[in-house]
């Protein structure tokens, strides 16, 4: 009984971990998301049906932080962990952003197919500007949370939120 029980005990530890990590990523593409598109509600004087906008904000970064989780899984962008942190960081952030884009393009594949069309228009739909557009914007993203993440891997979990979260007398590094 007690190797089901530390079984159990496990299970909910990676659980509870790969939680941790998806709100985190969560919060940080929600963060950047939602700022993107209170500009643009201001930029373009659109103040009408604000909690759409806001409402997809939310949810890409939902679905942004999955496709994270599971890149992360399939082990991509590995390959450049022993290089520095700069050349690692911009790699995974590239390598992210292309997945969240086809992500983003089978998404809409899927979603013309449940409403009769076909998949192949999305890829002759989507104008090659906003594609462009979108892509910085994300790798933008990207860069700054793929650093503190390769920090973080350096650093071990520990020194890491030491660093960011206790005062420098406190940190013992």
């Amino acid at each position: 009984m007690s190797s089901q029980t530390s079984k159990l005990t496990a299970l909910r530890q990676k659980a509870t971990h790969e939680f941790e990590q998806f709100f985190g990523i969560f919060l940080y593409l929600s963060f950047f998301f939602l700022s993107i598109t209170t500009y643009r509600v201001f930029l373009l004087k659109e103040f009408h049906d604000l909690y759409f906008y806001y409402s997809f904000a939310l949810i890409n970064a939902f679905v942004f932080a999955k496709v994270i989780l599971l890149g992360e899984y399939a082990h991509l962008g590995k390959k450049l962990e022993d290089k520095p942190l700069l050349l690692s960081s911009v790699y995974k952030a590239l390598l992210f952003t292309l997945l969240v884009i086809c992500f983003h393009y089978f998404e809409e594949g899927i979603r013309r197919l449940l409403h009769g069309g076909n998949m192949s228009g999305t890829f002759y739909e989507m104008s090659l500007d906003l594609l462009l557009a979108r892509s910085l914007i994300i790798f933008a993203t990207f860069v700054p949370f793929f650093a503190f993440r390769e920090m973080r891997r350096v650093l071990g979990e520990e020194k890491f939120r030491a660093l960011l979260f206790r005062p420098r007398e406190l940190r013992n590094l």
